[in-house]
Formats: C-alpha cells, sequence, structure tokens
C-alpha cells in the first residue's frame, strides 16, 4: 500500500501518467501531478475532475513544481517521471536535428533535472524513489526512430547510473520501460480501431495484444511501494514478451 506516500508525476497527462495517478490514489498515496497544459487552470480544474484525488500543479520549471510539492505537503517519498514525446519517424540522414534536441530535452535533461532537484530533499530524509516511466525500444532498437531510441537509452542508463550513485543514500532508481502499451501518446484511436494495422502493430508481440493502461499503471505502483523497496539499478521491462 503506498498510505502516507508523497508522489509527483510529471507530464500527467500523457503516456500512463492518468493510468498510473490512478492506481497510485487506489492505493492510498497522495498525488501531486504537474503537466504543460497545466499553466491553465481550467486544464488543472478538468483533470482533478478526470482523476478525483489528483493535486494539479500550476508551476512548471522542475526546480518550482519540486518547491511547490514540498511546501504543500512537507516532503516528498516518490519522483515518477513520466516523460513522453512523439516517437517522430525519419532515417538518419533525414534527422531535423533541433527536433532531436527537443525530444532529448523532453525524454532525457528534464528528467535529470527532475531528479537533481529532489535528490537534496530525499538524502536529507535518508529514502525516496526516483522512477523513469522510459521505454523498451532501446532493448532492440527500432530503425528509423533513433532520435526517439536514443532519449529512451539514455534515460535508462541514466536511471542505472543513478541508482549506483544514490543508493548509500536510501534512494532507489529504477526504469519502468513499456511498450506497445494502450495510449494515445503512441497509439492513437483511429490506429487501434483499423484491424489491420492493430494486426501489423501486435504481430511482433508474444503474447499477441497490446499492454493495457492498468496494467502498466499497477506496476507503477509497485515500484512506488515499499514491496519494491530492494529494487534498484533496473530497467524493468513491460512489452508483452517483446523486450
Amino acid at each position: 500500500m503506498l498510505t502516507n506516500k508523497i508522489i509527483l508525476v510529471t507530464d500527467a497527462t500523457h503516456f500512463i501518467g492518468k493510468p498510473g495517478i490512478s492506481a497510485l490514489l487506489r492505493d492510498g498515496a497522495t498525488v501531486y501531478a504537474q503537466d504543460a497544459s497545466f499553466i491553465e487552470s481550467s486544464a488543472r480544474t478538468d483533470f482533478e475532475k478526470l482523476v478525483p484525488g489528483v493535486h494539479a500543479l500550476a508551476a512548471q520549471e522542475p526546480s518550482q513544481v519540486v518547491a511547490e510539492v514540498l511546501d504543500k505537503a512537507g516532503w516528498l517519498d516518490v519522483l515518477i517521471n513520466n516523460d513522453a514525446y512523439p516517437a517522430v519517424k525519419a532515417a538518419v540522414e533525414d534527422v531535423d536535428m533541433d527536433e532531436f534536441r527537443k525530444m532529448l530535452d523532453a525524454l532525457l535533461v528534464r528528467g535529470m533535472d527532475y531528479a537533481k532537484q529532489v535528490t537534496p530533499h530525499m538524502k536529507s530524509q535518508g529514502s525516496g524513489k526516483i522512477i523513469f516511466v522510459s521505454s523498451a525500444a532501446p532493448k532492440h532498437g527500432i530503425p528509423n526512430y533513433s532520435m526517439y531510441v536514443a532519449a529512451r537509452g539514455g534515460a535508462n542508463a541514466l536511471a542505472v547510473t543513478l541508482a549506483k550513485e544514490l543508493g548509500k543514500s536510501g534512494i532507489q532508481v529504477n526504469a519502468l520501460a513499456p511498450n506497445f502499451i494502450e495510449s494515445p501518446t503512441y497509439f492513437p484511436k483511429e490506429l487501434i480501431e483499423n484491424e489491420e494495422t492493430l494486426k501489423k502493430i501486435t504481430k511482433p508481440i508474444p503474447l499477441g495484444r497490446l499492454g493495457k493502461p492498468e496494467e502498466a499503471g499497477d506496476y507503477l505502483a509497485f515500484l512506488a511501494s515499499d514491496r519494491s523497496n530492494y529494487i534498484t539499478g533496473q530497467v524493468l521491462y513491460l512489452a508483452g514478451g517483446w523486450a
């Protein structure tokens, strides 16, 4: 259970943000959520109605977001970097370097900044968890998606390295690496509803289907809980056997 746990989830409206937050709340956590859209009060209100019990934050910069959580809650147990960015398809000779930099910033640099901001507090309390919601894509690589795979691979490597650095301070760091999860961030509704396209997508998956958002949310809740206290430095795949 996650009773009395204070958790921060970034990029809350994307990827596995909603199912993850729902699972965390179900297990008793107090959840603060950040998202670029939350700069508008109406977006914060709408999300709090969509996911009852969550606290949507107006702050945007990592330092300000973390400061707001600490000011409101007094402490922070778990940071979940639910980073998301479109998986732009491009052959290497056609890569737009500005696009690549944006992707690296969204999927790697921003997560590093959040980890930097929460570490002093977690060190002072002698415990904490940092979870990077990344991707299984770097395990095998995906042709023509080198920008996305490289950014996600960087996040996976960052989790492994930070775990070794921060373990002595009681801080666990892992990467939850999904692939083929039902999510409008990567699998729009019109794509899923096309039977032929869906068959093509699921063909390389040993389990023969896309993962359900709730399955990703449950895994995330497990990693955030005390049940995972001896797990650190891992890239934990959730991809139906593809990885």
